[in-house]
């Protein structure tokens, strides 16, 4: 048959190119999910809403099967599928966790659970959800050292304390771990290694899903509100839609209600909440495009960068910015500079005889045209300069990929935090453009 050449044959084509690019590919028939879904009904769940797929963009995530409406419930995975404190508790490891001193924190126990279930292999009860988990992650703790360095400043201190903190998680459990010696022919150490602990803590840190806080004396005081939830994890984030997701005390059921309407075939999204895109990477491990939350953080060094040397009343005005918290979460955003940099770059703009007016600009007054014009011009020079900053990163991020010094993966997820920074900077040196006119 020939293919159609008119224009109503050539929207057609668009039309069912659209199609294809935004829909998944089942996958229920993969044996891991056909596994998965047996051990699912074993535990009383079967879902006639969704059906793992793989979708461009988002990689492995959940496809309705029909059209799901406002309001709907669209996942009611029951108790028995959650793995919590609960289920370790009551597992092998329930007396070690009884009886060592200090209390071990509830995601301790989850994090040992998980290594030691993984290392059970086919003796494993939790082999069908073990094998679908993410063998590897890209949180910033599991990233190479090169490819963290080529992270924003501020992005890239929190992730040193991320690494910090695995680690000594790490450190401080080893003797936890020693007393678990009797459960295992092998030698713990070669079980409960670095690398086991730190995907098992990946695996809780990316994946739990919140339940009310309980509190029990084998445990320390640290809040025990985790629990990951078979197949429901599958679901990937979508900053754009409202979801309410609970633990139904009536149905026993951990409930996902849509808040928005989704067709038949699409990717079904929850929302992980309002997060930035510095956020997402450094708590999940992914950057989201199109984000309405991101945004670009100007640091203390940046903010006083383009300010004049010789003011006498510099570090005043810095005292007078940390007192009132408006020293930190100072962005660029789709919109723009945030009010809270602008306002502070408009303190930092006070000339010796406007000083005393300082709590005025904090209550969002305007001090005269010449303050005005003056914070503009110092928010454009700030934001030329992560324009620059920014096109050079991506520049040395080309050639690295070019030359593979490190993963081209882990190089691709940075350069994508990268390129969206650079679409919101551009957009706010035109809005600071106009901003500056009525000034010309």
């Amino acid at each position: 048959m020939k293919m159609g050449r008119g224009r109503t044959s050539r929207i057609r084509r668009r039309k069912v190119f659209r199609s294809s690019v935004s829909r998944g590919v089942n996958e229920s028939y993969k044996p891991e999910f056909i596994e998965l879904k047996k051990w699912l009904k074993d535990r009383k769940f079967e879902d006639t809403n969704l059906i793992p797929a793989c979708f461009p963009g988002t990689g492995r995530g959940l496809m309705s099967k029909t059209s799901l409406q406002e309001g709907q419930v669209i996942i009611s995975l029951p108790e028995s599928c959650l793995l919590t404190t609960d289920t370790v508790i009551r597992s092998y490891l329930g007396a070690y966790i009884a009886k060592w001193r200090p209390p071990p924190s509830p995601l301790l126990a989850l994090c040992t659970f998980l290594v030691s279930e993984k290392h059970a292999g086919d003796q494993s009860v939790w082999k069908p959800y073990l094998e679908i988990l993410p063998k590897a992650y890209t949180c910033p703790v599991c990233l190479e050292p090169e490819v963290v360095n080529l992270f924003p400043k501020p992005l890239r201190a929190k992730a040193e304390e991320q690494r910090a903190r695995v680690r000594e998680f790490f450190s401080s459990s080893r003797g936890f771990f020693s007393s678990l010696q009797p459960l295992f022919s092998e030698a713990v150490g070669s079980i409960f290694s670095y690398r086991a602990l730190l995907w098992a803590w990946c695996t809780v840190n990316t994946r739990a899903v919140y339940v009310k806080p309980r509190r029990r004396r084998c445990f320390s005081a640290e809040p025990d509100t985790c629990a990951l939830a078979p197949y429901l994890d599958l679901l990937n984030h979508s900053p754009r839609v409202q979801v309410e997701a609970a633990f139904n005390e009536e149905t026993h059921c951990y409930e996902i209600r849509t808040a928005s309407s989704c067709r038949k075939h699409e990717e079904v999204f929850i929302c992980y909440g309002p997060h930035d895109n510095q956020r997402l990477l450094l708590e999940y491990g992914f950057v989201s495009i199109h984000n309405p939350h991101a945004c670009v953080y100007v640091s203390e060094d940046i903010l006083v960068k383009y300010l004049p040397s010789t003011d006498k009343q510099m570090n005043k005005k810095i005292s007078i910015l940390k007192d009132h918290d408006f020293i930190e979460n100072l962005t660029f955003g789709w919109d723009g500079p945030s009010w809270r940099l602008l306002t502070a770059l408009k303190l930092l703009c006070l000339e010796a005889e406007e000083f005393t007016c300082w709590k005025k600009i904090l209550l969002g007054e305007i001090i005269s045209d010449t303050n005005e014009k003056r914070s503009l011009d110092i928010a454009q020079k700030i934001c030329h300069y992560f324009i620059e900053e920014t096109n050079a990163v991506l520049q040395k991020v080309s050639h690295m990929k070019d030359e593979e010094v490190a993963s081209v993966n882990q190089l691709t997820l940075v350069e994508t935090l990268w390129t969206e920074e650079l679409k919101i900077l551009q957009a706010s040196a035109l809005i600071l453009n106009s901003l500056q006119t009525p000034f010309r």
